[in-house]
């Protein structure tokens, strides 16, 4: 597939027919194992001599082919799925960090985010130090011998403040240090990779798949940082993997490509610790990502058009949305979002937070639920819910406020959008 067009990509990349039968459309292999052609072939796929299929907890079919189409429309080089975006963001870090190790994170995340890498994290050893990105070298201040990557949101809700991408890649890179970023609020509007970004993840829960109907997550290698060139700064994959006959990463993977970081994670962290996606679920995935940018221009312009309504409104005291940013905000966004500004919305009502609940119960079309990303319009109240594990302190860090409503603005007509968020915000006004 040569051509670079999302819309194009979306639809070819990675696969074109059954060689068995000819489907076009991508089989569901609901199958647990592989059978081996001969033992020299077990042992060359044991051996990671040649890559194929083992076990579908490691690796299946259908899951390749959604693995190489979004892959392709980010522009790396390989791609591993897993059974959710919380396990993708958990093997990202736990592919480079371990005990004694640190990462550091920009305080604008997702509040299940924030406690993994604030609790669980922390409990296996790894230290998070969070720092503010809205000066980026805060991340070169937070950095220390033991510092294995930084990680961050490309658009973090609810602040909704593009994340300084080139800027902190490069500090990282001047280090040794690779930037991960979540872009699930964000695919085919940002791709992390052209602005130095070393893995990218997702949720695919969310925009990836649009439908609501499946969970998972991706983590793709962009196959641009040299590993092998800080074998001090990233031990995991330059000395000796005992879990894998010895296996040293960056130098064993040299004839499958620069792929030792997500082929690390998928025979190592995925083999043991399990989180494998469904078949079925990837095939579902692979349905979403046809209409992908389709999706993604109709929520930029319907959130648009919401955030331009909610400024009008006399009891809406604050709008948060990337068109409302300025200063330092609106050059962000002019830099990283010039093809859209994504569904997410946000406000705060002048009622506080009596009267975000009044709007929530008086919903009628969008749902009160706790995803983001469906093709369907979405509320939440995140203070009492996504992000109510956090302290207040916590909280204010991350921009969560006790009247803050997060809107995933959807697909449907505009003017019914718009209709049912005014008769809500009257309800809650009375």
């Amino acid at each position: 597939m040569t051509s670079k067009n999302p819309e194009t990509l979306a639809l070819h990349a990675g696969w074109r027919r059954d060689s068995a039968t000819n489907a076009v459309a991508v089989p569901i292999y609901q199958t647990t194992s592989f059978q081996f052609d001969s033992t020299e072939h077990a042992a060359n796929l044991f051996g990671l001599r040649e890559l194929g299929n083992i076990y579908t907890r490691i690796m299946n079919p259908t899951q390749d082919a959604f693995e190489q189409r979004i892959a392709a429309l980010e522009g790396g080089v390989a791609a591993l799925a897993l059974a959710s975006g919380q396990a993708a963001s958990a093997f990202s870090v736990q592919n480079l960090a371990r005990a004694g190790d640190n990462i550091v994170s920009s305080t604008d995340l997702y509040g299940g985010t924030w406690n993994l890498f604030a609790n669980t994290l922390k409990d296996q050893g790894i230290e998070t130090r969070f720092v503010d990105p809205t000066d980026p070298e805060a991340f070169r201040r937070a950095t220390d011998d033991k510092t294995r990557a930084y990680y961050a949101e490309t658009l973090p809700n609810p602040k909704l403040i593009p994340f300084p991408i080139a800027e902190v890649a490069a500090i990282g890179r001047s280090f040794g240090i690779p930037l991960i970023m979540d872009n699930t609020a964000a695919p085919l509007l940002v791709r992390p990779f052209d602005h130095g970004a070393a893995v990218v993840m997702y949720s695919a829960t969310k925009y990836i798949g649009g439908h609501g109907t499946s969970i998972g997550g991706v983590v793709i290698d962009g196959g641009n940082f040299d590993w092998e060139a800080y074998p001090v700064r990233q031990p995991l994959l330059n000395q000796p993997d005992p879990s894998y006959h010895g296996a040293v990463w960056s130098q064993a993977v040299k004839p499958l490509g620069p792929i030792a970081y997500i082929l690390k994670m998928r025979v190592t962290l995925l083999r043991d610790l399990g989180a494998a996606i469904s078949p079925f679920n990837s095939f579902l995935f692979l349905q979403g990502v046809e209409t992908l940018a389709l999706r993604m221009r109709a929520h930029s312009e319907n959130a648009l058009a919401v955030a331009k309504f909610l400024a009008g409104r006399k009891d809406v005291s604050r709008v948060i949305h990337p068109s409302q940013h300025t200063g330092a905000a609106a050059a962000r966004t002019a830099k990283y979002l010039p093809k859209g500004m994504g569904g997410l919305c946000g406000f705060e009502l002048a009622g506080g937070s009596d009267a975000g609940r009044k709007f929530i119960d008086a919903l009628k079309m969008f749902y009160h639920v706790a995803n983001i990303g469906d093709a369907r319009s979405l509320a939440i109240h995140p203070a009492s819910t996504t992000h109510s594990q956090l302290s207040a302190e916590e909280q204010a860090a991350t921009g969560v406020t006790p009247g803050y409503v997060r809107l995933s603005v959807g697909i449907e007509h505009i003017d019914d959008i718009l209709a049912d968020l005014s008769q809500a915000l009257d309800a809650a006004a009375a």
